[in-house]
């Protein structure tokens, strides 16, 4: 009989971990004992008492993690629900005294949907620019708070060039004009060390998965008396503020895995070591070559690229090939054969955003691996040019 099985001749390595993280050994390790908890926190008898323990213990290690209060997190599925939680949590209660939004270009769909959802229901939204380097535009802000601004949302670093934004500074002015801060941190934790605190924020959003976590488990952090109008309503879980019984599963795993998020420190200094190698090789290996952002604060694991004269769908696929996991841009967005709604609002051209690849390191990634993959891209990126520049030839000539 015929072997169907897909043969396997080399491992395959994993270079896409803003898009999502492998789980967490340690949680692989405690998988079996997981899947035996079955009792509904919210019953009252013996079988809800271990997922009652899970959901206090798994809140409990948050608010150590973020030094906020226990009462100030609310589970969800993860950071898109967050997201439209916040935003419309803060226009369904404050849009009859204020009614306009600041919320950046480079934001991801669910924030930027959510926007323009309200903007159809009466908002005022103000899409803050960013320059080609990655810059926010501070004046812009400046320029457009006032006592009409409700919330202000700004991603604490973005998905596809790693910028980092200084979420402190924008808290600072959009409280100075009693306006609420909110900011998508689904790439802070495990990938940057900072005093979640000391940002000042009055929401946050985070997703399990992308700290080595399950998928369809996160959380949000409220500030203390400020406005919540639950998304979901049910049962009155989450103290009334998310209804639906909690993913035990996935806040076991949580639980897991932020024990390894406090001591991640090492990860994220050895995660820039092979980042800057990486981008160190690629410039003195492969032509035309830059990378976005780069002079700007940047997240330690993420390089976006832009490869002159190589179509970047193209590229991926030939990476695939070579059994190397990369993204042209955000995960969400695959699929579409539109160029980066991110690298266009920074200002690059559409043929500069569709000539663009994004490799984002994990905890697991080795130097061994990286320096392969530098070697593969210029092997591949060779091929793809010396084929673009037959086809040219060919059109030339007919």
């Amino acid at each position: 009989m015929q072997n169907h099985e897909n043969p396997t001749p080399k491992s395959r390595v994993y270079l896409d971990h803003n898009a999502t993280t492998p789980h967490s050994p340690a949680l692989k390790a405690k998988w079996m004992e997981f899947i035996e908890i079955s009792g509904n926190p919210s019953s009252i008898h013996q079988d809800s008492r271990i997922p009652k323990t899970i959901l206090r213990e798994t809140r409990q290690k948050i608010s150590d993690l973020l030094s906020c209060s226990p009462l100030e997190i609310i589970f969800n599925s993860g950071a898109s629900e967050g997201n439209s939680s916040v935003l419309k949590s803060a226009f369904n209660t404050l849009k009859e005294t204020r009614n306009e939004f600041l919320v950046s270009q480079v934001e991801h769909p669910s924030i930027i949907k959510t926007a323009e959802y309200l903007i159809s229901q009466g908002a005022v939204v103000h899409f803050i620019p960013v320059s080609k380097s990655g810059m926010i535009d501070m004046n812009f802000i400046r320029s457009k708070l006032s006592h009409k601004t409700a919330l202000v949302s700004v991603m604490y670093a973005n998905n596809e060039t790693g910028t980092v934004f200084p979420i402190k500074e924008i808290t600072e002015l959009a409280h100075a004009q009693g306006a609420l801060m909110h900011s998508d941190c689904v790439q802070l934790l495990g990938k940057a060390e900072v005093a979640f605190k000391e940002l000042g924020v009055d929401y946050a959003t985070f997703s399990a998965h992308k700290f080595y976590g399950l998928k369809g488990t996160g959380f949000c952090y409220v500030k203390k008396s400020t406005p919540w109008v639950p998304l979901v309503h049910g049962g009155g879980q989450e103290r009334g503020r998310r209804g639906g019984t909690e993913n035990v599963l996935g806040l076991a795993a949580l639980n897991v895995v932020l024990d390894e998020i406090k001591n991640c420190g090492p990860k994220i200094s050895e995660m820039k070591r092979l980042r800057d190698l990486m981008e160190s090789k690629i410039l003195s290996d492969i032509s035309n070559v830059s990378i976005t952002a780069k002079e700007g604060q940047r997240l330690t694991n993420t390089s976006s690229l832009v490869i002159d004269d190589v179509d970047g769908e193209t590229l991926l696929m030939s990476l695939d090939l070579k059994f190397y996991s990369v993204s042209t841009g955000a995960a969400c967005s695959s699929g579409n054969p539109e160029p980066s709604p991110v690298l266009l609002a920074m200002g690059l051209t559409r043929a500069e955003a569709q000539s663009s690849l994004r490799i984002s390191l994990g905890w697991g990634t080795t130097e061994e691996q990286v320096v392969n993959f530098v070697n593969t891209l210029n092997e591949v990126v060779t091929k793809l040019r010396e084929i673009n520049l037959e086809e040219k030839k060919k059109e030339n000539v007919g």
